[in-house]
């Protein structure tokens, strides 16, 4: 089993200082409870409601930053074959110059991979550049981790492109604004993130934030989804962590019953209009 944990924080914006001990705290205490994947929020080195694009621009930080270095060396705290996995957001300054809304991929050795944001949400467009890539998906010592962050869960095709690239769970760094529900129901994201792992059959773990940054409430909702598309384990209000024992390989199963099966089921040939070529 693996034990995966998503974080549930309160980054300060523009505390790069305060919101590095904050993630590295949070990683440090995981492992020790004996965590082997850790998910952090979006954008948890900087915080998120930017007032300009220049003020992100001086928040923004590099790969080999001494944040992330933080949550690989806490990682080494069980090192080796066995050493946890932290994903992370972070808003990442490019050997282009341009800013992106990014999530690293890190274990003891270091940085594994750095995916950038493909879909913005919002005012995200006034200041980061939407990523060209898909979610990688990192071979590590307790499955195959694919990442993508936040917005990106709600496009059913890159859920889907991350579950084609055999991924055993997808780790969601995010922020997700509240927004009004009916009582008893849960943020709608959570929704998306439920269907998403029930028709990929694939685990799901989501990283939100708490608290208010600059009169924006975030949904605080941080939960665990399974392959077979049900809540876990969630925080709910406040800082937390969800919390849960997964057997990931149950992830590569894709058959529904003797003669249904999720991929080899897909009619392709009818799927043009999904996704066009032009």
């Amino acid at each position: 089993m693996t034990r995966v944990v998503a974080c549930q924080l309160a980054p300060v914006i523009g505390d790069l200082a305060a919101n590095a001990e904050l993630s590295s705290a949070a990683v440090r205490a995981a492992v020790d409870d004996g965590a082997d994947v850790i998910v952090l929020p979006e954008l948890v080195t900087s915080g998120y409601v930017f007032a300009s694009p220049e003020e992100a621009r001086t928040l923004a930080i590099r790969p080999d930053h001494g944040v992330l270095g933080s949550w690989a060396a806490a990682c080494t705290a069980r090192g080796g074959a066995q050493s946890p996995v932290v994903i992370g957001g972070f808003c990442e300054l490019g050997d282009d110059g341009l800013l992106y809304n990014s999530a690293a991929v890190v274990d003891a050795s270091g940085v594994r991979a750095v995916y950038r944001k493909a879909h913005l949400w919002d005012r995200e467009k006034l200041v980061f550049t939407p990523g060209s890539a898909a979610p990688p998906v990192v071979e590590t010592a307790h499955g195959r981790i694919a990442v993508m962050v936040c917005y990106d869960l709600e496009f059913p095709e890159w859920t889907r492109t991350a579950a084609l690239a055999d991924a055993d769970l997808i780790a969601v760094p995010t922020n997700w604004p509240l927004v009004a529900r009916p009582d008893g129901e849960r943020a709608p994201e959570v929704v998306i993130a439920m269907a998403a792992a029930r028709v990929n059959h694939v685990a799901i773990a989501c990283a939100d934030r708490t608290g208010t940054e600059r009169g924006v409430d975030w949904n605080e909702g941080t939960s665990i989804v399974s392959a077979d598309g049900w809540v876990v384990s969630a925080v709910g209000a406040g800082t937390g962590v969800a919390q849960a024992d997964l057997d990931l390989t149950a992830s590569r199963d894709k058959r529904l019953t003797e003669h249904a099966h999720l991929m080899d089921d897909r009619r392709t040939e009818l799927y043009g209009a999904v996704a066009p070529t032009v």
